[in-house]
Order: structure tokens, then sequence, then C-alpha cells
């Protein structure tokens, strides 16, 4: 596998860039999609990649990632690709009025298009995609709406959401369940084609983002949804009780692509089993590793984060792969140590 070439989408995002850098790790050379110039000399100038030399990683121009034909050059003369590059719910600020245009679409889209740029090429292996636990559980069981005692799996799904969408949160499952459909419909409608397909389904992804340069930046995207306790937010809903710290995420995007891994199957990344994560645990935690901090000041540490209870069964994934899940506890210590990391050298 050492000097394959992969190609990879979404490397300026938390779990993207992470597993790009296990993808440097782990030996490959990794040609990165970016939408600009511009977003490729911030992945190249971050400090954890200053020794990685260019003939490693390069860097390939797609400025619209939904136009027709847009990654037969990037993908050209690949063996793997990672695709992980799909509109989030963090932050985006989408009108609801274009939910549909902002999120479902690119995310159908784009997943599409990459598949039908790996048939054109006819050197891919494997496709690797993000989905997310979000097409694995109900939208009422995850909102806590409906109780179940259900145990969800990797192989579980949603049907696709109707729009007009209740929320952004809602939008943003919508994409994924189409396009997980989407792309399991085209990858059985085209039988031979001589790859096959994994997708990742990674759970709220909690970890050091290193694409965060100040400790503003730490707390946006997923790791609000436990920072924002920590400093003292009220959250107003309740969350489902699945995370996962973004190094397990990141590395199984990784290994999927060995070939003693089966194609076309379904992986969660879930911490804690089946009993998942409780939000507030957030708060002991911090009060246990960084008590200087809490008592200064720096961490207020009494915010709330209702829990909704959900079973996830990840089992799967650690037994094919050969490892555990970090915990919730070391998801925590991990931004938050990022965090204070970057607040005392006033970043």
């Amino acid at each position: 596998m050492a000097n394959d070439l992969v190609l990879i989408t979404g490397a300026t995002g938390h779990i993207g860039f992470r597993t790009l850098r296990y993808l440097l790790e782990y030996g490959y050379n990794v040609r990165a999609a970016v939408r600009s110039v511009a977003k490729g000399e911030a992945i190249k100038s971050n400090p954890l990649l200053k020794d990685v030399s260019t003939s490693q990683l390069s860097f390939v121009v797609v400025s619209d990632f939904l136009a027709p034909g847009a990654f037969d050059k990037a993908a050209e003369g690949v063996k793997y690709i990672v695709h992980l590059a799909s509109p989030i719910p963090f932050g985006d600020g989408a009108d609801p009025a274009d939910q549909e245009e902002h999120f479902v679409k690119p995310a159908v889209r784009g997943t599409i298009s990459m598949l039908e740029s790996a048939k054109k090429v006819g050197t891919v292996k494997r496709v690797v995609i993000t989905s997310s636990m979000v097409v694995n559980i109900p939208i009422d069981v995850q909102f806590g709406i409906t109780e179940s005692a259900d145990t969800y799996t990797a192989e579980s799904r949603i049907s696709m959401p109707e729009p007009p969408y209740a929320n952004t949160f809602v939008a943003y499952i919508a994409s994924k369940v189409g396009a997980i459909k989407e792309a399991e419909a085209w990858m059985e409608g085209n039988k031979g084609v001589g790859f096959d397909a994994v997708h990742v389904h990674p759970a709220y992804t909690i970890g050091r983002d290193d694409t965060a340069l100040t400790s503003k930046a730490v707390n946006e995207g997923t790791n609000s949804a436990m920072l924002g306790t920590v400093l003292g937010e009220t959250a107003g809903y309740g969350k489902t009780s699945t995370t996962v710290h973004v190094d397990d995420a990141a590395r199984v995007h990784v290994l999927a692509l060995n070939p003693e891994v089966a194609g076309n199957q379904s992986f969660l990344t879930v911490s804690d089993g089946p009993d998942g994560t409780i939000w507030e645990d957030s708060l002991k935690h911090v009060k246990k590793h960084f008590p200087k901090a809490v008592a200064d000041g720096s961490l207020p540490n009494n915010g709330t984060a209702p829990t909704v209870k959900n079973n996830f069964d990840a089992s799967k994934t650690e037994k094919t792969f050969g490892f555990v899940h970090k915990s919730y506890e070391e998801q925590v210590v991990s931004v938050v140590g990022h965090y204070l990391e970057l607040l005392q050298k006033g970043l």
C-alpha cells in the first residue's frame, strides 16, 4: 500500500485534515482536491505538515465540485479515493429556503460525480466515502421526540426526509441520507465497475482540530457541542449520546483502504460502547484534568447539555480494524487542552 496514490477531498476540514495526516503517516502519496489555490496553501502552511515533501503531497484545484466531470482530472492515475467533502450544519448560515440547494444537492451530486470520475479513469480500486451516524437512526429518536430501545448499527438506514426541512440539521441529515442511498444504488447499478465503496459513519466528532489556530476557532464545528458546555453555555436541546474522537474517525477512513477489508459495506465510528456519551460528563473530566483553569476562571465549567440516550453498536468497526474507540474523556482532554494551549499564547 505504501506509495499508492490517494485522492482526498475535504482535507481542509476537521476529520479531513486528520485523515490527510494519517494517509501521509501510513506512507501514501496524496493528491488533495481543493477549491482554490489559497485553500491548498492553507493546508501546506500548517505547522504539522512542515516536514512533508512535495513528492508525497500534491494539490489539484477543483473550483466547482458539482460541475460535470469535476473530478475527472483529479482522479487520473489514483488507486484510492477518500471523499470527505460535504456541506456541514455548523456555521453555514444557510437560508431555510435554500437548504435543498445548500445541503442536499451538493452532497448527492458531489458523491455521484466522484463515482463517475472513478469509473472513467479506470485505475481506482476503492472509494471511501464519509457518511454519518445520522443516516442510521430515525430523526425523532435522535432528537428525543420518540423513545426507542433499538440498537442501531452501520447497516441501519432511515427513509429520506422530505422538504421543507424543520431546521438546518434536518437538511444536513437529508443530505447524508440522500448521498448514501444514491451511492449505494449507483454501485448496485454499476457492478463490475472495477472498484468498490466503503462508507464511514462518524458520530459527533470531538477532538483536537489542527486546522484551528485560535482559541475561538477551537470552539467551532462539532467541538463546540462539547466545549460550549465547559465555557458555560446552556444548550437549548438535547443531543444524541454518540461521539467519537477525531483520531478514530479519521483513521478508519485510512484503514478502510486495506484491500483485505471487504468493500461495499459501512462502518460506524462511535465511542464508549452501546452506553455512549453523557454530554455533561465533560464537566467532571475538565475538573479532573484542568483544575487550575477551572479555579482561575479560564474554564467556567458550568454549562448544561442534556443527553438523549440512544444505543449504537460499533463493535463491527473495532473488530475489523483491531482497536477500541477512544473515550469521551479522551475527547474532552484533547479539545480543552488545545483550547487552553492557544488561550495561554494569546491566540
